[in-house]
């Protein structure tokens, strides 16, 4: 899954041909999925958000820009879908009719304050401002460089660098208790 494949598939997709942007998204779709899920946190929006993102890709697949990055590329139009999908839901969104309690929210683990380190993770994260979020997750789990950062979500590299230690630090705060629990 290197930049040269990408770079030729793209090339034959700017050209026409379907199957080649078709190979594109078989590489890149959990990718797409997992940074949607990241700015939306629900996953049917991630993958509606990811599908939005690959269709704009398609129709914009003549105006990439060989020389640089595939992935970064579509990453940016990735995000830019799952913002304008979250924008829309929220104008969308009304005031609820009634509370209405659902048949049982007994969680007995979660009453105890015991959750595995996934959901406390999550957890952790959705308190962070989205651009954080998405840095570090993107940087920590995805394991891109800054600069590629950067060009996905249109911000300088800096930027970046302060939102990755910013994030891991206001991480660090909410996650200081499971450390405790695990110590004590």
């Amino acid at each position: 899954m290197n930049d040269v494949d990408d770079t030729l598939l793209a090339a034959r997709a700017a050209g026409g041909d379907p199957e080649a942007f078709g190979a594109l998204i078989d590489r890149h779709a959990s990718m797409a999925r997992r940074v949607a899920y990241t700015v939306l946190e629900n996953q049917e929006d991630a993958d509606d958000a990811a599908q939005e993102g690959f269709l704009s890709a398609w129709q914009a697949i003549g105006r990439y820009d060989a020389k640089r990055a595939f992935r970064p590329w579509l990453m940016q139009i990735v995000v830019n879908a799952a913002r304008d999908l979250r924008r829309r839901r929220r104008v969308r969104t009304t005031e609820p009719l009634e509370f209405v309690a659902a048949a049982s929210t007994h969680n007995p683990a979660r009453e105890a304050g015991v959750l595995d380190l996934g959901d406390r993770l999550r957890a952790a994260l959705a308190t962070l401002p989205e651009r954080q979020r998405l840095a570090v997750v993107l940087f920590d789990a995805e394991g891109y460089p800054q600069a590629e950062i950067a060009t996905m979500l249109g911000i300088p590299e800096g930027t970046v660098k302060s939102d990755v230690f910013h994030g891991r630090r206001a991480l660090r705060k909410v996650l200081e208790s499971v450390k405790e629990e695990w110590d004590g």
